[in-house]
């Protein structure tokens, strides 16, 4: 029997997987770390605790699973969006920590590209019309005026996928899908970087790396040295997966355009893959990791999902954490959920807006604020919580209306969100389509076990698509859905009224006494 590892570095955790080509998992094992957030609105990591922590859940699932290391055939990494990339010396060590996807800092610099930028020219070679603190060009900005110092010692920016397949197998491969996320470097029409752009940008065009590659072709082979550290054997091939979301979408079986996939944890990516990419519609446009010349990954989704109902749990249910911390109770979000679930459609009268973090995609507003609407004496804790699960249903549906495009008969959803029945029930019942769950909690490992697999003819097409990695479907409630309609109305109606005054808030919170 053969056998692949799909290893993927998110956010909060690395997570790696041992399968073989059936299809059946054998070992997985995850690793966990923080988010540094120096200031308000900051958030970065070193690269060195995601190379650790990919080796030792890679090390640890080659243990635990018994496999001999022959057996192996391959290993793919996908990782988050790693926002400006990791900036590295000469020597290829890090220079400071990488100013990570939710890392909202580079306003000015956002400022700076809308006043000396043609935007029209920018949207049409990298296809994303919307310039915003999200984009890692916005970010590299940022260091190249903050920070002359490190400025001065920067080689070149890498996804944190490259990061590390490079440490495994000293060979350096970029991600399409990584590099489109960049934004502004990228020309998403000849899947090249974009020299016109960069020359405009003040980005030096060798900052990015030369060689760019589908994950489904090799970028490396592991090194006699990091054999030994991982336990597989050397020249074992690895794959760069690209952009973690985009590997968790072929790992739910779309490796052909029309397909509508969200992956909900602590934000939310939905988005569509198509053949050609969805220009000015406010998307954020990039190709897709699996055959990227020919398929694009086009996405919206929130900044905070999963992050309000943590951020709720962990202010407003110490009692629910502590019966979960000593065995006396079941998890907390499944008490809370307990709770809620026999409140109605529209919490009674309860409309969140989950802007926690400002917004990017639908409404790319960094001074967008967090809701609570129509609070009253008799709203208890459940009716609260319930909403905030609501608001990142409405979310998810705003995303859906933004594409403007026919979904098919259902929508795939993914990530924590799919713990709760309740929950799920709830999307179907918000959005009108029907929900398809993943079975198996391991969206990117398993994209990146099939597109390892792919690239190394240890898995074909039929043997993927044979795989059945999603549950059945999960039926709308008409009568629900249509008073959805209404409180979703209002939703999209409280932004529009309030947007002014969100902003007005924070240049006041912003003064200085």
């Amino acid at each position: 029997m053969n056998y692949l590892i799909g290893t993927d570095i998110g956010t909060s955790s690395t997570k790696s997987v041992l399968m073989d080509t059936t299809g059946k998992l054998i070992a997985q094992a995850l690793i966990e770390y923080d988010v540094l957030t120096p200031k308000n609105l900051w958030a970065e990591q070193w690269a060195s605790v995601w190379l650790a922590a990919a080796k030792q859940s890679i090390q640890e699932v080659v243990a635990k699973s018994n496999v001999a290391a022959a057996d192996i055939k391959g290993i793919g990494i996908s990782a988050l969006y790693g926002g400006s990339g990791v900036p590295v010396d000469a020597a290829g060590a890090e220079v400071r920590p990488t100013l990570i996807w939710m890392d909202r800092r580079a306003e000015k610099q956002v400022q700076w590209v809308k006043h000396n930028i043609d935007l029209d020219r920018l949207a049409e070679i990298t296809g994303n019309d919307i310039v915003d603190p999200y984009y890692g060009y916005t970010k590299i900005l940022w260091i190249k005026d903050n920070e002359p110092e490190n400025w001065a010692k920067i080689k070149q920016f890498l996804p944190p996928d490259t990061f590390v397949v490079q440490a495994l197998t000293g060979e350096l491969a970029v991600n399409y899908s990584a590099a489109g996320n960049i934004g502004g470097v990228f020309d998403i029409n000849a899947g090249t970087w974009s020299e016109e752009l960069m020359a405009s940008l003040g980005i030096p065009a060798t900052m990015m790396p030369d060689r760019l590659v589908s994950a489904n072709e090799i970028a490396g082979h592991i090194t006699v040295e990091a054999a030994l550290e991982l336990g597989v054997a050397a020249g074992t091939p690895v794959i760069v997966g690209g952009v973690d979301v985009g590997a968790a979408n072929v790992g739910m079986g779309v490796l052909e355009p029309g397909r509508y996939v969200a992956a909900i944890g602590t934000s939310m990516n939905a988005a569509l893959v198509s053949e050609k990419p969805i220009k000015n519609k406010g998307l954020i446009v990039w190709p897709y990791p699996y055959k990227s010349r020919a398929l694009n990954y086009n996405f919206s989704g929130s900044a905070t999902a999963g992050g309000i109902t943590k951020w709720f749990r962990d202010n407003f249910a110490e009692h629910e954490l502590e019966m979960q911390r000593n065995g006396t109770g079941i998890n907390a979000y499944a008490a809370l959920g307990e709770q809620a679930k026999d409140i109605p459609a529209g919490s009674d009268g309860l409309i969140v807006l989950p802007y926690f973090m400002g917004e990017r995609a639908p409404i790319w507003n960094s001074d967008a604020k967090g809701v609570i609407f129509g609070l009253s004496l008799a709203h208890r804790k459940a009716h609260v919580f319930h909403a905030f699960q609501e608001a990142v249903a409405y979310a998810l549906r705003h995303s859906i209306e933004l594409t403007g495009e026919d979904l098919g008969d259902y929508i795939v959803i993914a990530g924590g969100v799919t713990n709760s029945a309740e929950w799920v029930q709830m999307f179907a019942d918000v959005t009108g389509y029907a929900v398809r769950t993943p079975i198996e909690d391991a969206e990117a490992n398993l994209g990146d076990v099939i597109l390892v697999g792919l690239a190394t003819e240890t898995l074909t097409l039929e043997d993927v698509k044979s795989w059945q990695v999603l549950g059945e479907k999960i039926l709308p409630d008409p009568k629900r859905h249509e008073r959805y309609n209404q409180y979703f109305t209002l939703y999209r109606k409280l932004y529009a009224d309030l947007s002014e005054d969100m902003t007005i808030l924070t240049q006041i919170s912003n003064e200085t006494i």
